[in-house]
């Protein structure tokens, strides 16, 4: 009889922390969703960086990949430059998946802590390049090497941590877009690195059924509050919600730090 009880609450503790988890996976989702609702981008950033103060970042890495997918295939695709923003951007995708190569292994390793720690620089050199406002100016002659250079230099980043922001989005945004060939950009880059993120964590054995199974439900709050961003885009001060976003994402990479590091 005392075993049974036993069993009984482990199977209800069980139930607890899935329930735990699941409902921290919708908050996280749904704030993400909106950041990118309102500003075109983050919803990876900041679903891997609130994730990952409860998880391993290979596990809040996994979950992310259906929810980034679903929210970044139509901006790569709805708009007029794509093929010419595939040839454009060839080298620079094509080196992230050599960078994502020689990087593996480090975000699905079994000791989490290297990923969690470079999660955490990486979440603060993103914030800090943010807030400081730095503008890159690169000329269109260097992209030929520099392209290549820097999608290495992601894919490692990806492989080792989960975030594929940092070099891509500065290089991206130096390199003489206009708005709407850089929104389409983003949609590119984003969906082709959850490509290369999802054969990074296939390959170190880091999915699952249940993280399957909570990557799918995690489309529905990411949609949501994708949504809910673009309805009060208009109401919102871009410059001081982005603001407010950098600041969160500091103050998450010092915690990521400072609890692996101490």
């Amino acid at each position: 009889m005392g075993i049974v009880k036993r069993r009984d609450l482990l199977q209800v503790r069980r139930m607890e922390a899935s329930f735990g988890i699941t409902g921290l996976v919708v908050i996280a989702y749904l704030l993400a969703g909106f950041v990118k609702g309102v500003i075109g981008m983050g919803l990876p950033t900041v679903a891997l960086g609130l994730l990952a103060a409860v998880m391993t970042p290979a596990q809040a890495a996994a979950i992310l990949i259906a929810p980034s997918l679903a929210t970044n295939i139509w901006q790569m695709v709805a708009g007029p430059y794509l093929i010419g923003l595939i040839k454009r951007l060839g080298g620079m995708l094509l080196g992230m998946f050599a960078g994502a190569w020689l990087g593996s292994g480090i975000l699905t390793g079994e000791n989490a802590r290297p990923a969690a720690i470079g999660l955490g620089v990486v979440l603060l050199a993103y914030a800090l390049i943010g807030l400081t406002k730095v503008k890159f100016t690169v000329a269109r002659r260097n992209e030929i090497w520099l392209g290549p250079l820097v999608g290495i230099l992601t894919g490692f980043i990806m492989a080792a941590t989960g975030v594929f922001v940092i070099p891509a989005l500065p290089y991206l945004q130096a390199i003489g877009f206009d708005k709407d060939e850089l929104v389409q950009a983003l949609g590119l880059h984003f969906t082709v690195s959850t490509v290369a993120l999802a054969l990074v964590l296939w390959d170190g054995g880091a999915f699952d059924l249940s993280l399957g199974t909570l990557s799918l439900f995690a489309i529905v709050p990411a949609v949501a509050g994708m949504y809910a961003g673009q309805r009060v885009r208009a109401r919102i001060s871009a410059d001081t919600f982005r603001l407010c976003l950098y600041i969160g994402l500091l103050a998450l990479g010092a915690l990521l730090v400072a609890r692996n590091v101490i």
